[in-house]
């Protein structure tokens, strides 16, 4: 049994993340463009598509990380986000698998200590489908 969140349709460019994000515009919309092209720029293996009605990057088709907009904030959210290291502490919730970093317009946030967490989350999910493929 797998504990890597698959999703079927993950394809490189997803149309309907494109609608999705001119959909939002302001300084919420501009969050999440910057952060979903970070992860976008993880790999050539890197897939896409809208989950729960929000982008979600994958590695094939297991899901790495997300961006969500809402009123106030974006989340960077990680699938499995509780085993990866964030010296930065940047990372909240107490979920089993999954951690986000809430980002909010006019509050600094580290953007290399962010980039640092999406590239981590992508590597740790590169190496999970590498190990179920054995």
């Amino acid at each position: 049994m797998t504990q890597l969140l698959r999703f079927s349709g993950s394809v490189v460019r997803d149309p309907a993340i494109e609608e999705w994000m001119r959909e939002r515009e302001g300084e919420l919309g501009a969050i999440a463009r910057r952060w979903f092209e970070v992860m976008r720029k993880c790999g050539t293996d890197v897939r896409e598509l809208l989950h729960d009605g929000h982008p979600t990057a994958c590695v094939g088709d297991a899901g790495f990380a997300y961006v969500n907009a809402f009123m106030a904030h974006v989340n960077v959210g990680f699938f499995r986000g509780a085993e990866i290291a964030d010296p930065s502490g940047l990372l909240e919730g107490t979920g089993k698998w999954m951690r986000h970093v809430k980002l909010r317009p006019g509050v600094d946030i580290d953007p290399v200590a962010l980039t640092k967490l999406i590239e981590a989350a992508c590597a740790d999910m590169k190496e999970r489908v590498r190990l179920e493929g054995d």
